[in-house]
């Protein structure tokens, strides 16, 4: 009977022991084939910033997680980008390129289709991309291919499926799972997951540049076309990655006005942003509109300048390190999220400002 308890208490251990293996071992291989592709954007021969922070996003799921880069297009500029997508952060494994006169210009369908095709290469776990207009253009339609759901606006990243997103215009965060199958698509905002200057200023270990086979590739243009791209030449730096942001709403009266707030821009050395209704109203191009329907900003200093505080706009620029309210009305909304707020008229205090602020060095 002894001898039976013994053999039998042996045999339990045994099988605990084996399933301790088993449990480490599956923990282990979950962890290393967590592989994540970034749709990346770049402008000028250089990834953007956006697309860099999606790369920190993307580090969230696992210390030993791969991290590929894929970026598109044609001419000298792809290959400088891809030569510093290669060394832009220590977190890539891999630049994939896709180098095709297809991706001259960055419409929407040939895009989603490349993430079909890298897809099925690769057989990534998650595809990532900033939250941006390109990501928020080219992401549904990859996911309507790859028959998934996407997971939009994604500020904290709890878990390998586990993510956390603003609802209700960012007055609360709502925790989700995904729990459908592979890949899961995500975008994130930037904001959200900064890169350190230290980053931005080094240059790390080149990592493999490799071509896409595009051979199987097919290309349909039919649902859309490109017509033309025109942007703004500007020496201040741009709205969504700037450190200052000066922005003026409808309060300002008229285009005319505006050009203080660019004014005093100009002197901080910051981007100017403006409320829906300032774009609506004709003072400044959509481009500049900071909130809800349109960037999502955080840099270290805010100005609003005649801006009441919709929560809209509020969705925009909450984040932000430090806020700075003036507005002739005292019980205006956007001095409940003001670091500092000013009871006055902003046509008597920018000019002062304009006078006693020092030039930018």
């Amino acid at each position: 009977m002894a001898t039976r308890t013994i053999l039998g208490a042996i045999r339990k251990r045994t099988v605990l022991l084996s399933a301790y293996r088993f449990l480490s071992l599956s923990s282990v291989s979950t962890s290393r084939y967590v592989s994540t592709l970034v749709i990346a954007e770049h402008e000028g021969g250089a990834v953007k910033a956006p697309s860099i922070s999606a790369v920190v996003a993307a580090k969230s799921f696992s210390d030993v997680a791969s991290i590929s880069l894929l970026l598109a297009g044609s001419g000298p500029s792809l290959h400088e980008a891809a030569s510093h997508a290669a060394s832009c952060h220590p977190s890539i494994s891999q630049v994939l390129v896709a180098d095709s006169d297809k991706f001259k210009n960055p419409l929407a369908e040939p895009w989603a289709k490349l993430v079909h095709l890298a897809q099925q290469s690769g057989g990534y776990s998650h595809i990532l991309a900033a939250s941006n207009s390109f990501g928020k253009n080219v992401v549904p339609r990859a996911a309507a291919l790859l028959d998934v759901s996407p997971i939009t606006d994604v500020i904290g990243i709890s878990e390998s499926h586990t993510f956390v997103r603003p609802i209700y215009a960012g007055n609360a965060l709502s925790t989700v799972r995904y729990t459908g199958a592979n890949p899961c698509i995500l975008t994130i905002r930037s904001t959200s997951f900064p890169v350190s200057q230290k980053t931005v200023d080094s240059r790390f270990k080149q990592a493999p540049i490799s071509q896409v086979d595009l051979s199987t590739f097919d290309e349909d243009l039919g649902k859309s076309r490109y017509i033309s791209h025109t942007c703004q030449d500007s020496e201040r730096p741009d709205l969504g990655n700037a450190r200052f942001v000066v922005a003026g709403g409808r309060a300002l009266k008229s285009a005319e006005n505006f050009k203080m707030i660019e004014k005093l821009a100009t002197k901080l050395g910051g981007a100017v942003g403006a409320t829906r209704a300032a774009v609506d109203a004709g003072f400044v191009p959509n481009d500049l509109q900071v909130g809800q329907t349109g960037k999502i900003v955080a840099p270290e200093l805010y100005m609003a300048f005649g801006v009441s505080g919709a929560i809209q706009h509020l969705a925009g620029m909450r984040d932000s390190k430090v806020i700075v309210a003036v507005n002739k009305d005292a019980d205006a909304p956007i001095f409940q999220v003001a670091d500092y707020g000013l009871v006055g008229d902003l046509f008597e205090v920018i000019p002062e400002l304009l006078e006693k602020l020092p030039e930018k060095k």
